[in-house]
């Protein structure tokens, strides 16, 4: 079935717009350092990137929140990354294009994030996503995703009905929070993931490279 026309397309940040993991990875394999600890494997580490401290301190500690000492590794953790944002940290293969070819299209987009503004707002500019038409954080609405308080502040601040827009990202959380927001939801399946397939969220469309999301825009159908 097409899907309606957007007039704006969001993207999750980490693991769908950019690598970041590289970074990520090397905080927390600091912080292991810090404690004495040999470095985690970063191909361990990489599929919990986009699960951000709670994730990356489970794969290489095996602690959740409200665990002892889980409260001061986090700490350290985003202490560590505020340092050094976007060393190693790129847009994947065929973002720029994307980028470049919506804005031909007169088609808007942004970024909604669970990422905290004190490291999203540095690292959009300093990795080529400085003309976002609209960037939200973990932090900017009282919700993070899945629920859609973050989705629903984009699409205010572009403007649009939730409706207009689309949103693309490649965790389970993404699609719950696009659903719930009344989006079309996109999973990014070169992504990171998580822990479940893509295949399994029942978002509206999954693509495995940026340039697929083109391809869904011809088909897409306009209600006006």
């Amino acid at each position: 079935m097409p899907l309606p026309m957007p007039r704006a397309i969001l993207f999750d940040l980490d693991g769908t717009l950019a690598d970041t993991a590289p970074d990520l990875a090397a905080a927390l394999n600091r912080l292991r350092r810090d404690r004495g600890l040999s470095s985690t494997p970063y191909e361990q580490l990489r599929p919990h990137t986009s699960a951000g401290a709670r994730g990356m301190i489970g794969a290489a500690f095996g602690l959740k929140p409200g665990d002892p000492d889980y409260e001061e590794l986090r700490v350290g953790f985003l202490d560590h990354y505020a340092a050094a944002l976007a060393v190693d940290s790129t847009l994947f293969e065929g973002i720029p294009a994307l980028l470049s070819d919506l804005r031909q299209r007169r088609l808007g987009w942004g970024v909604v994030t669970n990422k905290a503004a004190r490291f999203t707002d540095p690292l959009v500019s300093q990795i080529g996503l400085g003309d976002a038409d609209c960037v939200i954080s973990g932090d900017t609405t009282p919700h993070a995703k899945p629920h859609p308080a973050p989705l629903l502040e984009a699409a205010r601040r572009l403007k649009l009905q939730p409706q207009e827009c689309w949103y693309v990202g490649d965790d389970l959380r993404d699609i719950q929070a696009g659903r719930a927001a009344g989006m079309v939801t996109v999973a990014a399946a070169w992504g990171y993931c998580g822990e479940s397939a893509p295949e399994s969220w029942d978002a509206d469309a999954l693509i495995d490279t940026p340039q697929q999301l083109l391809a869904l825009l011809p088909q897409a159908v306009s209600k006006n």
